[in-house]
């Protein structure tokens, strides 16, 4: 800052002194304004005169200057030593500062050891404490060590007492549940084969009493004429199930779903050797009483009624039986895989084609009661209960599982017709 002020001043001076010295006086410019004394002078010597007269202005102004430059050279020559002298100063109250900052920090540590001096004494005053506690804690464990034992054995016998108990309600819990199960499953199966007994007897009464008519021979070839058209376009969406088969059954896979997969793998099975037997027969359609007996049936679907004879009425309940058997095996397979509740993404259910031989109904109405027992098969065979239907120890039809007589009956909604 100094420096730069110095230079500051010394070009405004020298300024100032360039500008006094470069502009001429009044009475200098009176002078030459005013006509010259002799006018005898010639012009040389005229000039010669201004040549002096600026000579004289050039000495004056160097003059003027140096004595400017002297001047700002003893300012300068004062500011460096009051400069030196401000130093001075500062590096006396620095000293000054030091000398006290060493004797605070002296001060500090002659504080600070006495502190790690209280300190340590402290600190010993508490590790003798410790000691003492330690060993009274050692005392204290060896004691409760000692009584470990008695209370180990004490608790071994408790919990032992306990666990037995526990096991004897268990067990008594487990075998009331088994019985009571059993006992409803007995009720169940009982109440199931009565109304199947019900049903069969009141169905052959209906059917001795009732006359069967027989239909025209016209109608008896259309009817021939339209199951044939319906076969033949069931044998051809044949290969359209194995290829859904086959995606089924990747997805399966990725889901590990191993129990549900062989459950497929044997409905597929089931369908193949379907297929061939179909391929092989020949069929007497003419020999059916199916295709001359007239409709003495009415069921209800979708809110419509429609009309059938006895055989007809049959397969419906054959492919509702069809239908729960499969259902069943299907909802125990996903409750030993721990799937979820879905009945609908089994192939099975999809396909609904299992114990349909093209005859007496058509396929979309086979489906639609195939998939009503599936359904509830599967709710049976997932929660692992007796609802719908009951196992067939007798065998017999599809293997297994048997639907509710019942339970079919009221889905098919039939009535005989008195006409």
């Amino acid at each position: 800052m100094t420096r730069q002020f110095e230079t500051l001043l010394f070009t405004a001076l020298l300024g100032s002194v360039l500008a006094m010295s470069g502009l001429p006086g009044k009475a200098e410019a009176q002078a030459e304004v005013q006509p010259p004394e002799q006018a005898t002078q010639t012009p040389e010597e005229i000039e010669k005169e201004k040549e002096k007269k600026k000579k004289k202005k050039q000495q004056e102004q160097q003059q003027a200057q140096e004595k400017q430059q002297q001047a700002v050279e003893e300012r300068k020559r004062e500011q460096q030593q009051q400069q030196k002298q401000q130093q001075q100063a500062v590096e006396d109250r620095k000293r000054q500062q030091q000398q006290q900052q060493d004797q605070q920090q002296q001060a500090v540590e002659e504080r600070k050891r006495e502190q790690q001096q209280q300190q340590k004494q402290q600190q010993q005053a508490v590790e003798d404490r410790k000691r003492e506690q330690q060993q009274q804690q050692k005392q204290q464990q060896q004691a409760v060590e000692d009584r470990k034992p008695e209370q180990q054995q004490q608790q071994k016998q408790q919990q032992q007492a306990v666990e037995e108990r526990k096991r004897d309600q268990q067990q008594q819990q487990e075998q009331q549940q088994t019985r009571e199960q059993q006992l409803e499953e007995e009720r169940q199966v009982k109440l199931q084969k009565q109304q199947e007994q019900q049903l069969q007897q009141k169905r052959r009464l209906q059917e001795e009493q009732l006359q069967q008519r027989r239909v025209s021979q016209q109608e008896q070839q259309e009817r021939i004429r339209k199951q044939e058209q319906q076969l033949a376009l069931y044998r051809k969406n044949i290969a359209l199930r194995e290829e859904l088969a086959e995606r089924d059954a990747q997805i399966l896979r990725q889901q590990n779903r191993i129990e549900h997969l062989r459950f497929q793998q044997q409905y597929e099975e089931r369908l193949r050797a379907q297929r061939a037997t179909l391929s092989r027969a020949r069929y007497d359609y003419y020999n059916d009483p199916f295709y001359y007996t007239a409709p003495n049936y009415r069921y209800r679907r979708d809110g419509r009624y429609y009309q059938t004879n006895q055989y007809g009425i049959r397969q419906m309940e054959q492919a509702m039986q069809a239908g729960y058997n499969e259902g069943y095996r299907a909802g125990r397979a996903d409750r030993k895989d721990r799937w979820r509740y879905d009945y609908r993404s089994a192939f099975a259910y999809q396909d609904a084609n299992y114990g349909y031989d093209g005859r007496y109904v058509e396929q979309d109405e086979y489906n639609y009661y195939f998939r009503e027992g599936f359904q509830r098969g599967y709710d049976d065979g997932y929660y692992r209960r007796n609802k719908y239907g009951r196992k067939n120890d007798n065998g017999g039809i599809n293997d297994e599982w048997l639907i509710a007589g019942g339970i079919v009956a009221a889905i098919i909604g039939y009535q005989l017709l008195t006409d």
